[in-house]
């Protein structure tokens, strides 16, 4: 997912590879399964072409690499990246079940030092990583690297939600209930109260659009899902220098 390069980046690490084996579920359960749909728009919103060629940075279990190689039915290649082995073995295991499988490939390593050469791929997504990332300048640098000249970054991720009665029952649910439901069900509550505290401490959808933009993508926007609960940021490599 990210470069392991201090002590919260080894914690996070080991987190996920804790919870590899009930990442997906827990996933379903706590977004009421909304996350399916938020993850097909954002495959369509990064696949500008027939055949693309497209990098899922912090794939997890492959599920966004796996639902975009199926949207475009096979017609492409999709690479997921992460730092996780159990994740990975989860997703090359899905792999093997899928249609289209045979057009996406995982990769463990860094989103923040990407092993691959500069402007390699149409797109490049990404799904409830930002939150965990210790360097989110150097993350974006990369993939602004990784992109070819108009190739269009798209990340979707979890922030607080826009003031009034929704963000309380919001915050009931997710900042107090949730660390509970992921303690009973995924047998470590640790793990789903940092996910609770990483959605209550991240910057705002304006301040990650902002530093995007700083990075060197151009036409920098975010849609709001649930009232802000969720956002999708779309923007583009320049395509000249």
């Amino acid at each position: 997912m990210f470069a392991v390069n201090h002590s919260r980046d080894r914690s996070v690490q080991g987190m996920f590879d804790r919870i590899a084996g009930r990442y997906d579920l827990m996933n379903r359960v706590i977004s009421f399964r909304l996350d399916a749909r938020w993850r097909r728009q954002a495959i369509r919103t990064v696949m500008t072409k027939e055949h693309p060629c497209i990098i899922d940075l912090g794939t997890g279990t492959g599920d966004l690499a796996l639902n975009a190689a199926t949207i475009a039915q096979g017609r492409g290649v999709f690479v997921g990246l992460d730092f996780s082995l159990p994740m990975l073995r989860l997703a090359q295991a899905k792999k093997n079940t899928e249609p289209h499988g045979g057009s996406a490939a995982f990769v463990m390593g860094s989103a923040m030092i990407a092993p691959f050469k500069s402007s390699r791929f149409d797109g490049a997504l990404t799904a409830f990583v930002l939150r965990n990332v210790s360097d989110l300048p150097l993350f974006f640098a990369e993939a602004l690297r990784v992109l070819k000249p108009g190739g269009r970054l798209v990340s979707l991720d979890m922030f607080p939600p826009d003031p009034g009665w929704f963000a309380t029952l919001y915050s009931v649910y997710f900042y107090s209930l949730m660390p509970r439901v992921g303690g009973w069900l995924a047998g470590d509550r640790q793990a789903y109260q940092y996910l609770s505290d990483s959605v209550r401490r991240f910057r705002s959808p304006a301040k990650v659009a902002e530093m995007i933009s700083d990075a060197g993508f151009e036409s920098v926007q975010f849609q709001r899902f649930l009232r802000g609960a969720v956002c999708m940021h779309v923007a583009e490599k320049p395509r000249a220098a």
